[in-house]
């Protein structure tokens, strides 16, 4: 793994502009919102031991996103199941993005997204980053306070809708997830779009026509 530097933010801190790392989680899971954060780290002070959220344990996820509150200014921007169902989860996810950065207190000046392209739309120049999250320290924060804030998300809906593992599996594609889906059915929170969500329904009418 490449070790995180700032040679992305460096050129933008040395003229004195505003860089946002923005990362998003949840793409890939069969319930819930997909995330986004956007961070403005302070050039002079911000955590150490900022990594890729997926490299770190969800206590020192928590951890991180307590200090990372404290020393960065911080936008979170969701996109809901309805909306991912409705213009797709790529869509969707580029949608959490640009309300991610528009939730910052202050518009950044450029914003540094992990991924192959930006967004359409974004309100600031962008610079897509492959693997950001493992390179840019602004990115690596925005993927652990996307993490912790939809993993806390998913615990709360699982107290509402038990059986589907949602607290533990944030609701990405388990075999306990799976099982219950079968078992127990699709919930509200549940993506329609989503091919093993879509079967079931499918099944469903089909077995009552």
């Amino acid at each position: 793994m490449e070790p995180l530097n700032t040679n992305f933010e460096s050129p933008f801190w040395g003229r004195g502009l505003r860089v946002a790392g923005v990362d998003e989680v949840g793409r890939g899971p069969l319930a819930g919102p997909v995330v986004a954060a956007a961070v403005v780290l302070n050039p002079e002070a911000f955590p150490e031991g900022l990594r890729d959220s997926k490299m770190l344990s969800p206590k020192r996820r928590e951890a991180m996103t307590l200090l990372i509150r404290q020393q960065a200014e911080v936008g979170i921007g969701f996109a809901s199941v309805e909306e991912i169902d409705k213009i797709n989860i790529l869509q969707a996810t580029y949608l959490a993005m640009r309300r991610a950065l528009a939730a910052l207190p202050r518009p950044p000046d450029h914003a540094l997204i992990d991924g192959n392209r930006n967004p359409s739309d974004l309100p600031c120049p962008g610079t897509p980053i492959v693997r950001g999250d493992s390179k840019s320290p602004s990115i690596a924060a925005a993927s652990i306070v996307a993490k912790t804030w939809r993993d806390d998300v998913m615990k709360k809906i699982a107290t509402q809708y038990p059986g589907y593992g949602w607290e533990t599996n944030a609701g990405y594609p388990t075999k306990c997830h799976k099982d219950a889906l079968r078992n127990l059915g699709v919930t509200p929170h549940h993506r329609r779009s989503f091919r093993p969500v879509h079967n079931i329904l499918y099944q469903d009418n089909f077995s009552s026509d």
